[in-house]
């Protein structure tokens, strides 16, 4: 039996403080509570939450079944303002990418990638990222802050949206946008309740995936959750060398603590892993990576997702050979590991992770 060690919980960091907070920062049972204390009827909560995600209004005096009083007071206390699209690119392929401006100026990106089995969405959960993967562009300029939980909700919302004009909806979300969502992890959590709950976006459990780059310590947390969301882990490398040059993460939680929790968490959920693996030519796609990789996995019920490399200008990685990425595929694939080719998508866009908001808002990169 795996057990849980004894380690130092983290908090999450540099939490927003508006004065006027996100109305989708709340639950539905949130908003029944809060309908209690100001001394209205319980069913009051209800209607706000489907004016919320059923009607998808912008503002509350949209809500014309509650009382002009308490529109106002709604209206006093919390924000309903959508975010302010201010880039939208769309590919060949169907791939939306939105660059987002919050309240405080600050941007963000959510991506729309259209699959033969529906629509994802991919959220962000923090402006920048103080994680510092070598290969990333979310990273360029550092963690301004974390989002509340109602700002990744109102990405799924402003995308749906967007889909209603089709008669289309929102079917999966993917937490892998920009920043980490273990370093944001009671919002990301509200969000994750918010957006599966039946009245709302009823975005199913298992239809949600959350990836980290393995902040240990909420790993257990989340482990312990009990809850049916996808779980994926970049990984980039199989051992601490590598990785520790690639993910400066590994420095705090190397690759031993890593897959403890990890083993932990299968011990816990009995649900499968995902790892995700970026492929940069000459650094981490040998046959020999391969094999370590496989070695260090053998014992999970695990799948990986082989990621080549987008090409980042600000980054100096370059994209591994196509014979290479099969190579190293198949000999995943004759060790028993379950692997397979990441398709992509957005490619004559802005499509790696934090390239859009690099671009477009020099000023808080630095650049």
């Amino acid at each position: 039996m795996i057990v849980r060690p004894d380690i130092k919980p983290v908090k999450d960091l540099f939490q927003p403080d508006f004065d006027t907070p996100s109305v989708y920062n709340l639950s539905k049972e949130d908003l029944i509570n809060l309908m209690t204390e100001w001394g209205e009827d319980r069913y009051r909560g209800s209607q706000v939450f489907e004016w919320l995600y059923s009607h998808r209004v912008d503002d509350f005096d949209e809500m014309k079944n509650l009382p002009k009083s308490l529109r106002e007071k709604l209206q006093a206390h919390y924000s309903i303002e959508p975010l302010e699209t201010l880039v939208k690119q769309e590919s060949v392929d169907g791939t939306m990418k939105f660059l987002f401006k919050l309240r405080d100026g600050y941007t963000i990106e959510t991506v729309l990638m259209r699959h033969d089995y529906g629509n994802s969405v991919c959220v962000t959960t923090q402006v920048g990222c103080r994680i510092g993967c070598s290969f990333c562009a979310s990273t360029l300029g550092g963690l301004k802050r974390n989002l509340e939980a109602g700002e990744i909700v109102s990405q799924v919302v402003q995308i749906q949206k967007a889909l209603d004009e089709t008669d289309e909806r929102v079917s999966s979300i993917v937490i892998m946008g920009i920043g980490e969502p273990f370093e944001n992890y009671n919002p990301m959590m509200q969000f994750i309740r918010i957006v599966n709950h039946d009245d709302g976006l009823n975005i199913g459990a298992r239809h949600i995936t959350v990836s980290t780059s393995g902040i240990v310590p909420r790993i257990y947390d989340f482990a312990d959750e009990d809850i049916q969301i996808n779980f994926a882990v970049s990984l980039h490398a199989p051992t601490d060398e590598q990785r520790s040059r690639l993910m400066p993460v590994n420095r705090a939680y190397d690759i031993e603590k890593l897959m403890h929790s990890l083993r932990y968490y299968q011990q816990q959920t009995g649900r499968r892993i995902s790892f995700e693996y970026g492929l940069f030519g000459g650094v981490n796609d040998r046959k020999e990576d391969a094999l370590k990789l496989a070695e260090l996995i053998e014992d999970l019920k695990c799948h990986v997702n082989l990621i080549p490399v987008n090409h980042v200008p600000e980054r100096n990685y370059v994209r591994t050979k196509r014979d290479d990425i099969f190579d190293f595929l198949e000999t995943l694939n004759h060790q028993g590991i379950n692997a397979t080719v990441r398709r992509e998508q957005g490619t004559d866009i802005d499509a790696a992770c934090g390239q859009l908001r690099a671009k477009e808002s020099k000023e808080e990169t630095g650049s």
